[in-house]
């Protein structure tokens, strides 16, 4: 009984929890082997960087670069030290508005039934 099995990488924010650095990673694996949480797996191709399959599991505990038996292969980024920016675009107007702007435009009035308010000012 052969079945195909696919992983599929679950990118559910902007954030990276870990940078590889393919200059200096040997795909020894030895930090998906330590994960407590399984976010990472072997990468099918010999000698290449592990493959982040569930960033949003992660503990950022950092043994997988405790583990990791060469120097500066991998760098664990901590969300508190990413700038993320959240941008999205008025279907109407093409006006684009960001998370933490000065002066957002009005929230969309709800009805009692639920439905989007017609007036808009």
């Amino acid at each position: 009984m052969n079945q195909t099995v696919y992983v599929v990488p679950n990118p559910p924010t902007p954030n990276r929890i870990i940078q590889f650095n393919p200059v200096n990673c040997t795909g020894c694996n030895s930090c998906v082997e330590v994960c407590p949480t399984d976010v990472m797996m072997p990468n099918p191709e010999q000698y290449q960087p592990p493959i982040v399959v569930y960033p949003e599991e992660c503990w950022y505990c950092g043994g997988c670069v405790e583990e990791c038996p060469e120097t500066e292969a991998l760098t664990l980024l901590h969300p508190a030290s990413q700038r993320i920016s959240v941008n999205w675009k008025h279907r109407d107007t093409g006006e684009v508005f960001r998370l933490g702007m000065k002066n957002p435009p009005p929230a969309r009035q709800m009805t009692v039934s639920g439905k989007r308010s017609a007036s808009r000012k």
